[in-house]
């Protein structure tokens, strides 16, 4: 399965709401609709968990009928400097057939989150931020995980 990432500039580049729209301003790619709604009736919730930075090390995770997409947020003198950041959009629909959202928050939190994400939708859940969702990782596990071997590619 693939997975794409981007990283969006958050506070205080940007309010949390409004890094949340621009989520979804990617996710939707522009278009308007029932799947819109749904992402936006979830915003104070979500502005919440990326005002509390749980999305710092922890990706928002979409799955659909296509690739799998990761969104992380940059704060403080990283979403000043920006030069992290990765907005641009995604060469899929990532919101194809039965997709779905997972919004990383506290431990702490998550029963209330969780609860206030039901109200508005079945597929925008809430998970511990501390816990990977399948083949997730967090931000630090990917990029370990990503670490040329170039021996692999000389041969023995």
């Amino acid at each position: 399965m693939s997975t794409y990432a981007r990283t969006f500039r958050s506070t205080p580049h940007r309010d949390a709401l409004d890094t949340w729209k621009a989520i979804v301003e990617l996710l939707t790619q522009g278009r308007t609709g029932t799947d819109r709604n749904e992402l936006l009736a979830v915003g104070g919730t979500a502005a919440s968990v990326i005002a509390d930075q749980a999305t710092k090390d922890a990706a928002i995770v979409v799955t659909c009928d296509g690739p799998r997409t990761r969104v992380y947020c940059l704060y403080d003198d990283d979403a000043i400097d920006g030069s992290d950041a990765k907005e641009d959009a995604l060469g899929y629909d990532p919101l194809k057939g039965e997709w779905k959202v997972s919004l990383p928050c506290a431990a702490d939190d998550l029963d209330w989150v969780s609860a206030s994400l039901k109200k508005h939708s079945s597929r925008i859940t809430a998970r511990d931020s501390a816990e990977a969702t399948g083949s997730e990782t967090t931000k630090a596990g990917a990029q370990a995980a990503l670490v040329l071997d170039p021996k692999g590619f000389l041969g023995s």
